[in-house]
């Protein structure tokens, strides 16, 4: 574990070098020892890839005495149990008006567009973080199949719910923002709803996983979304892993 201070009001946690499910293990870990430690002071924790970003008060506790309570808890990381990891059903409408980009991606790859929704739909990611805009999941998994490069030029906006393929990665668009992510499909659940308690749907740590619906489907979905009545399906979304 490395330390380092990042400003005078945060540090910065680093628990490995690469991007792996047994370094997010050690993250997710590392968060659950923090919160139930409760250490005076600390306001505020950022989970990453490889790291954890604390934001504490300095007027409360110092940073050589927040770092020594730090690698103590270190040694405790070996006999946290996490919870079970939950698998998020997100359901997608992929083509058509939602996903202007699929016949591109098939066409990248040289295979039809049902092999594309096949490949991306198979598997269940995990979610490794939750960044760049509420509610935005970093997700790992995909098949290297798919791999297809941005866009050359950005588009200035693209649609909350817009799933997509950036490099070796796919996500989810959680609010309308410009975006240079190849568009292959769309959900009509909302990933960041400032009404929700909470507002943020997914978690770092559990994993999502894509079932195709036809457009009918997302207009009825779609529909109980707006009305704030999912209750009837949101179960469906949680299933044990």
């Amino acid at each position: 574990m490395n330390i380092s201070p990042l400003g005078d009001k945060a540090l910065r946690i680093e628990l490995g070098k690469e991007v792996s499910p047994e370094i997010n293990h050690k993250i997710r870990s590392f968060i659950l020892v923090l919160k139930r430690e409760l250490i005076h002071g600390v306001k505020e924790l950022v989970p990453a890839y490889c790291t954890v970003t604390l934001f504490y008060d300095p007027m409360l506790i110092t940073y050589h005495e927040l770092t020594a309570k730090l690698y103590k808890l270190k040694e405790h990381l070996g006999s946290i149990e996490l919870p079970p990891a939950k698998i998020i059903h997100i359901p997608t409408c992929y083509g058509g008006e939602f996903g202007r980009d699929l016949h591109y991606v098939a066409d990248f790859h040289g295979i039809s567009v049902e092999e594309v929704i096949s490949l991306h739909s198979k598997t269940s990611y995990l979610i490794y973080m939750i960044g760049f805009s509420p509610g935005f999941p970093y997700l790992g998994g995909m098949s290297r199949q798919l791999a297809t490069p941005r866009l050359d030029i950005p588009r200035e906006r693209v649609a909350a719910g817009s799933v997509g393929i950036a490099g070796e990665q796919t996500g989810i668009y959680s609010v309308e923002t410009p975006g240079g992510w190849r568009i292959i499909g769309k959900t009509p659940l909302r990933l960041f709803d400032p009404d929700n308690i909470p507002p943020i749907l997914l978690e770092a740590g559990n994993y999502i996983k894509f079932d195709p619906i036809s457009p009918e489907e997302y207009s009825a979905i779609e529909h109980q979304v707006k009305e704030k009545n999912i209750s009837l399906f949101m179960s469906s979304l949680h299933k044990g892993e």
